[in-house]
């Protein structure tokens, strides 16, 4: 009885493997009759950040809206000086409108009134430059200013390479050699060889910091990193000949 199973078994297997034979050559075959490639190439290359911005908030929580701005006037300079002492120049600086609004009592009971009892205000300054290893230092660094009673909010330190669109071009050619490249290799086991582009449809770029393998359909444009990777991606069909 085992002997019998067994040998239904192994026939079983045969007919699974002679099948999948008839259907992988036919895809080869109707590969090749449509007389077309298409492949993904692509192309990497590091760049390191030519400029970056940091930015700061100011904040005053006082009694009242002009104790709040009367807060915020006056360390606004106190601020400035700071930037300017850490060898950055006026026109790198830019103070941004000042916003704020009421703070309304709240009951034991969580419900809001329309009793107000305090103003909050809140101004942001932004640096630029084209030292980024001072931009990385100011913003670690700026936070001693706390110990001088100003209440700021520090934000993460962006970096951007201004020269990327000159590079685009550059690195679609690449892309699309490598495509042409991967399409040499798919051909040469059928002893085909590839042919004119039929199309050609250039993928999003992705910007991110060198160690990071990240995609995104939509694109990544990092801005936390000095040191960038940049990818493009190319679809290439090609004929066949």
């Amino acid at each position: 009885m085992w002997n019998k199973i067994e040998k239904f078994q192994i026939l079983l297997l045969a007919v699974i493997f002679t099948i999948g034979g008839i259907l992988a050559t036919g895809m080869v075959v109707n590969s090749l009759a449509n007389n077309s490639v298409s492949v993904t190439g692509s192309y990497s290359q590091n760049v390191t950040s030519d400029n970056g911005m940091l930015e700061v908030e100011l904040n005053a929580r006082k009694a009242n809206k002009s104790a709040a701005y009367e807060t915020l006037n006056k360390q606004r300079p106190v601020v400035i000086e700071y930037l300017n002492k850490q060898g950055f120049k006026q026109e790198d600086i830019e103070v941004k409108s000042a916003n704020g609004y009421n703070i309304y009592e709240v009951t034991p009971s969580g419900a809001s009134t329309n009793n107000i009892v305090a103003f909050s205000a809140s101004q942001r300054i932004s640096v630029r430059s084209a030292d980024v290893q001072k931009i990385k230092k100011i913003s670690t660094e700026i936070t001693d200013l706390t110990s001088q009673g100003i209440d700021l909010n520090v934000f993460e330190p962006e970096y951007f390479y201004s020269k990327l669109s000159d590079l685009k071009v550059k690195m679609l050619e690449e892309a699309a050699k490598d495509a042409k490249n991967r399409a040499c290799a798919m051909l040469k086991p059928t002893h085909n060889r590839v042919g004119k582009i039929k199309s050609v449809k250039m993928g999003v770029f992705q910007v991110t910091p060198v160690d990071s393998n990240s995609v995104s359909d939509y694109g990544i444009n990092d801005t936390s990193s000095i040191e960038k990777k940049v990818t493009s991606v190319a679809n290439v069909t090609f004929g066949i000949k």
